[in-house]
């Protein structure tokens, strides 16, 4: 690993391809070193609408830690990252540790099935809302963070979450600096 920030993306079969997409994107125009995993192997992963991704390795042959996890939602990508005992085992390691995890639409519902960010300000997809009320301080904001946690609501909410975690590992000057020639019209907070 280098210098700069990293970040880790789990991809699993039925991943939601623009969450996924996008988020590597805008992650690497940001300067973080990106790594994508493949939560069931380094094999070409056939995400929700058909869309093919190949992982740049397996997940479980991942060492070391990174400064943020990403989990892009998907309602089979996410019901895989919530059942796969290696997904968990990385999200208690960044809870514990302090460091960041990014969960957008449906994924966040990794997080009570692994048991953390408990009682957290969070947002997701409204299909998996009352999987995650009871879970945490829930909101219809599109980009909610609080502490290490950062959550989102679907595919049109991902560059604003992904320039969150841009802003939150470097600075609000690269989050700028970055969505700029993107073009990208809203104002992230």
């Amino acid at each position: 690993m280098s210098d700069k920030p990293s970040a880790l993306v789990l991809l699993a079969q039925g991943s939601e391809e623009m969450e996924a997409v996008i988020s590597i994107d805008v992650l690497r125009r940001g300067g973080l070193e990106v790594i994508v995993a493949g939560v069931d192997g380094a094999e070409p992963i056939r995400c929700s609408r058909g869309v093919v991704i190949s992982p740049d390795v397996a997940l479980d042959d991942v060492n070391g830690d990174f400064d943020v996890v990403v989990l892009p939602g998907g309602a089979e990508g996410a019901r895989r990252l919530a059942q796969s005992g290696k997904v968990g085992d990385i999200l208690r390691c960044q809870e514990e540790s302090g460091r960041l995890v990014g969960a957008i639409c449906a994924a966040p519902i990794a997080l009570p099935a692994h048991g953390v960010f408990e009682n957290r300000q969070l947002t997701s997809h409204p299909s998996v809302k009352a999987m995650l009320e009871e879970w945490g301080d829930y909101s219809e904001h599109p980009v909610v963070a609080d502490g290490n946690l950062i959550t989102s609501r679907g595919p049109g909410t991902a560059f604003p979450f992904a320039l969150r975690i841009v802003g939150t590992l470097t600075d609000a000057r690269r989050m700028v600096e970055i969505r700029a020639p993107m073009m990208f019209p809203v104002q992230v907070s």
